[in-house]
């Protein structure tokens, strides 16, 4: 993949593309090309980790709103952590298109996590500067948000006891959970359950086991229901 083609897929065409290049560009690639304009991506590691923690504080202020500060903080902790980080630059190959020095390149960096984690947050602080917040946004809304919607860090929030307490405190009726779907061999089962709430369906989750498709399924209600009364 080259520069063309990453912005073909992210859907963002750079009005800067040198901006674009330095986020991929790691010192050891400056050091050996000294006399020539190129600028690594520090800078921009430092400005996209600032970034990243915003939109994400944002998204989780906006779509969860039963969830505590602490909640919230360890839920953003977990996502901009190191191995999330990697995770997303490896779904978009960014290590593929990574500017090393040869050493770097013939110690394995291309593929060490650090170096992954940095250039992702590189890249948001590229994306910002050249396009501002609300393309970063719709960026987060494609390749980030996603994570958190599907579940993949429910199992830092225990959603089905915030449901009980937003239900016991405004006496909204008695909560059910069923399991509408199973698919799947065995090794690899999933499970989709609902919830009820007096009856009315108020939410579905999907999950690996039937204690995390509930999970989502109460992340889901506790969505539809909005902030406790009174």
């Amino acid at each position: 993949m080259d520069f063309q083609q990453l912005q073909n897929e992210i859907g963002v065409k750079f009005t800067n593309e040198k901006l674009l290049r330095q986020a991929f560009t790691h010192s050891s690639y400056v050091n050996e090309h000294r006399g020539r304009p190129f600028q690594d991506n520090e800078r921009l590691e430092f400005l996209g980790d600032a970034v990243l923690e915003l939109t994400v504080s944002q998204f989780l202020f906006t779509h969860f709103p039963r969830m505590s500060e602490g909640e919230m903080t360890k839920l953003r902790a977990a996502v901009v952590c190191e191995p999330s980080l990697v995770r997303f630059a490896e779904s978009l190959k960014f290590g593929k298109m990574v500017l090393l020095g040869k050493g770097e390149e013939l110690t394995g960096g291309r593929q060490r996590p650090a170096l992954l984690a940095d250039v992702f947050e590189a890249f948001i602080g590229a994306l910002y500067l050249d396009k501002g917040l609300p393309t970063v946004l719709e960026f987060m809304e494609k390749f980030v948000f996603p994570y958190i919607n599907n579940g993949e860090y429910t199992r830092l929030t225990d959603y089905k006891s915030q449901l009980q307490e937003h239900v016991q405190h405004d006496n909204l009726g008695e909560i059910i959970y069923r399991v509408i779907e199973e698919k799947g061999p065995a090794h690899n089962r999933e499970f989709v359950s609902e919830v009820l709430l007096g009856g009315k369906p108020m939410g579905t989750g999907r999950g690996r086991s039937k204690k995390e498709a509930e999970q989502l399924a109460a992340a889901v209600a506790l969505q539809q229901l909005g902030p406790k009364r009174g």
